[in-house]
């Protein structure tokens, strides 16, 4: 089992995070201060400028589409070699959109990818690959407890040619961009005489498509995150083709496996990339900031907390190259347990990290004046998004207990 950087990943590795610190990373403070200026559900031309012009040379340097797998239109990594890539990105804001890498993007191609017929591939992978439109993923429901995801019950029903969609969707991350484009929804077409798996399908959906009302973007903390955004939508009669169901009826779960899976590893390995983000400022500040004649960083027990960081972040980015490896195998039940335990352990102590990082920069940590804030708020909401800490806990511990059991745990 090998977890280091190959020697074909190592100078993809320098390109991107040279990139990233020199050319990405120092326009994201002016990228989002743009949010506040232009408008919140709009992308300006000094926005514009800013991501087509970074996604231009990424595109020149060849630095394009690393995420896709298993695949003749990807770059042709390993799972475990772009998790090292994945980990930079999480260092910047831009950055995963800037290599055409960002969520919920990369879950959706790899849905179109897979499961979607040829015209439809050409209808909205190609264009999504080629980082002309943004798309949205629908599964959240707000009156049902999503981390039981059997109980959604937004309706899907068959009428002649088409399928006509009722119910309200929120957290569509995405749906506020105004380049978003198209939504791949999760929706039920079974009946409760059905298996609880086999009741769920999935369906691409126009954006554009009458019926479709954006009711609110939704705050995490305060913060609507435009201009991407978390969107709470509502279908009223919404008519689609019939020919957008993916694969057929009751393959719901199916698709939503494959796409959740590799999504959860890149999640995470963000997440130890912005863990070594926060790592890095607690130190400088730590280091250039005196109170009580020393250095914060000889104060209390701030020898410890920084020891603990980069200890964490170690046993972290381990288990999560571990979990991609898994991946990379080909058996997506024997990967599952593993991809959980990261799913539970990278977002907690990418949190724990932000947050010593918060305190260590006393009032300026809670404020706009560091990327800390917007940073811990995300990994806090990363805890829930793909499945909450607890239900990842009980799918380790069910994997555990079955090697000791013949029974159905």
């Amino acid at each position: 089992m090998f977890l280091g950087m190959s020697e074909r990943l190592k100078p993809i590795h320098r390109q991107v995070v040279d990139m990233i610190t020199n050319e990405i990373a120092p326009l994201d403070a002016e990228f989002l201060a743009e949010v506040e200026r232009g408008g919140r559900w709009v992308i300006n031309a000094r926005q514009t400028e800013i991501l087509e012009g970074l996604k231009a040379r990424a595109r020149e340097r060849n630095l394009w589409n690393l995420w896709l797998t298993r695949s003749d239109r990807g770059y042709g990594l390993t799972t475990v070699e772009y998790a090292w890539l994945a980990e930079e990105m999480g260092k910047s804001h831009l950055a995963a959109e800037v290599f055409n890498c960002n969520a919920p993007d990369t879950g959706n191609m790899e849905v179109l990818e897979r499961f979607a017929p040829d015209w439809m591939k050409k209808r909205w992978l190609d264009p999504l690959l080629a980082g002309e439109i943004r798309s949205a993923y629908l599964m959240t429901e707000p009156d049902v407890a999503s981390s039981d995801p059997t109980g959604l019950e937004f309706s899907c029903r068959k009428d002649g040619p088409d399928y006509v969609l009722d119910g309200e969707k929120w957290w569509a991350t995405g749906a506020g961009d105004p380049r978003c484009a198209v939504y791949i929804v999760m929706v039920r077409t079974g009946n409760d005489d059905m298996p609880r798996h086999r009741r769920h399908s999935m369906i691409v959906v126009d954006s554009l498509s009458d019926g479709i009302q954006k009711l609110r973007p939704m705050d995490v903390y305060g913060h609507d995150d435009a201009p991407h955004g978390h969107f709470h939508i509502r279908f009223s009669g919404v008519r689609v083709p019939a020919e957008n169901l993916l694969v057929g009826e009751g393959r719901g779960f199916e698709i939503a496996q494959n796409r959740l899976g590799p999504g959860r590893i890149h999640h995470c390995m963000r997440a130890i990339g912005q863990a070594e983000k926060a790592l890095e400022l607690m130190c400088r500040r730590s280091l250039a900031r005196e109170a009580f004649g020393k250095r914060l960083a000889e104060l209390g027990a701030n020898f410890d907390i920084i020891a603990d960081a980069r200890m964490e972040i170690e046993m972290a980015r381990l288990l999560c190259l571990k979990a991609a490896w898994m991946m990379d195998q080909g058996n997506p039940r024997a990967a599952a347990p593993w991809i959980s335990m990261i799913k539970t352990v990278a977002p907690n102590v990418a949190l724990r990290v932000t947050d010593e990082a918060v305190q260590m920069h006393g009032a300026s940590g809670v404020s706009r004046d560091t990327p800390l804030a917007r940073q811990w708020a995300a990994l806090r909401t990363l805890r829930l998004a793909d499945g909450p800490d607890a239900v990842h806990r009980r799918q380790v511990a069910r994997a555990e207990l079955r090697k000791h059991s013949q029974e159905r745990i």
